[in-house]
């Protein structure tokens, strides 16, 4: 049991489960077993099936989490001020646009293809930072900020993209609802009510009537995020309310819910996957976009920055480990799976799709690791921040 917490407690912890739950999910779809995953996929528990209960409660909980780092990062983090996040902001809008460009080219000539751009814009935070931590001092701790910071956005653009090309048509009475139920969380928020139960119930009601509304149901777990209160009081006690949602569910969010995701939508049938659709222009855009779109998106921002002054070198850090990290940033997965179910239905193309989001990660997480250890074989770590000097 001693052993247990101390991996749960290992900076690669998270990134070592979700990797398992993938590797299970690929084993058991081409096994004998495939018909029974099926069949557990698409099993019907009352109004949703399982997999809509994984998508769409589950990863509710989960962009839950990420609202409230979002919303950390913005309050008191590394994104508190306007000059902190224009490095990471700048980087992380080319780290979408070009890889949306290069799916475009590959993939945008087909009305049903052209759905999945946004597919390899988004960079998995949990796979990306494990990377990056597993290189220990061998990556500058400006970098592994900056890498965070980017992140953060990067979910935060992914949301707001999910939000606005991926919701189905509107239902007008359940949006109002979900307006009046927003109103109240401000309201509970503005009044000062910290205690987490009305948050919990009306949450919960907003789930309900953004599920029935059209928008994705996500989009509830990112607006309770926004409303949970920073800081209050209960009594003559002060408390930290967002700080104590976001430590409850980190264990949640990072050993149970993602890795259940990863399991029910990482299972992709190779049977059919032959070298030919290795050239499907699915695969080769989300692919190529994650791998090559993500680093000349980043890099190129990050180069284009520097070069004219708008912001200094990451302290301790040089073009090599810019690029290193911008490589990194090509881990796509747990989002990019994501968008990729929300792009197409079940059939070829989210197969497909799946497919390039495995292959462009597995590429961009080999090849960020084995160059940032590489050129960072003789650094040592010295200081904390972005900017600061030792």
């Amino acid at each position: 049991m001693e052993r247990l917490f101390v991996f749960l407690r290992s900076p690669g912890s998270a990134t070592a489960v979700l990797l398992g739950a993938t590797l299970i999910a690929l084993i058991v779809a081409n096994s004998p077993l495939a018909t029974q995953y099926m069949s557990l996929v698409n099993l019907k528990l009352g109004p949703l099936t399982t997999m809509e209960w994984v998508n769409d409660a589950l990863m509710a909980i989960f962009f839950l989490f990420v609202g409230l780092e979002v919303k950390r990062e913005l309050v008191s983090g590394e994104l508190n001020t306007n000059a902190k996040r224009i490095m990471p902001g700048i980087a992380a809008l080319f780290g979408v646009l070009v890889p949306a460009i290069i799916y475009y080219l590959f993939a945008g000539s087909s009305e049903v293809y052209v759905h999945g751009w946004a597919i390899p814009t988004a960079t998995d935070i949990a796979f990306a930072i494990g990377v990056i931590t597993a290189l220990g001092s061998r990556v500058p701790n400006s970098m592994k900020v900056f890498l965070t910071a980017l992140a953060v956005i990067d979910d935060l653009i992914a949301i707001i993209i999910i939000a606005i090309f991926y919701a189905a048509h509107l239902n007008l009475f359940y949006l109002f609802g979900a307006v009046v139920v927003t109103g109240l969380l401000i309201y509970c928020n503005r009044s000062g009510y910290v205690r987490s139960l009305s948050y919990i119930i009306l949450g919960i009601i907003l789930w309900y009537c953004i599920l029935r509304s059209g928008l994705h149901a996500t989009m509830a777990g990112v607006i309770l995020a926004m409303t949970i209160p920073e800081r209050g009081k209960i009594g003559r006690k002060y408390v930290r309310p967002m700080q104590h949602w976001e430590h409850y569910l980190s264990n949640w969010v990072s050993f149970v819910i993602v890795p259940i995701f990863a399991f029910f939508n990482a299972g992709v049938s190779l049977g059919g996957f032959g070298v030919a659709d290795l050239t499907h222009p699915v695969v080769l855009g989300v692919a190529l976009g994650l791998i090559l779109g993500k680093q000349i998106g980043i890099f190129g921002a990050m180069f284009g920055m520097i070069k004219l002054g708008i912001v200094p070198m990451p302290a301790e850090a040089n073009w090599k480990f810019i690029y290193g990290t911008s490589i990194v940033c090509g881990i796509g997965f747990t989002m990019s799976i994501f968008v990729s179910v929300l792009a197409f239905d079940p059939g070829h193309a989210q197969e497909m799709a799946k497919g390039g989001v495995l292959i462009g990660s597995i590429i961009s997480a080999i090849i960020g690791y084995t160059y940032l250890r590489i050129v960072g074989a003789n650094r040592k770590e010295c200081h904390i921040g972005l900017y600061h000097n030792c």
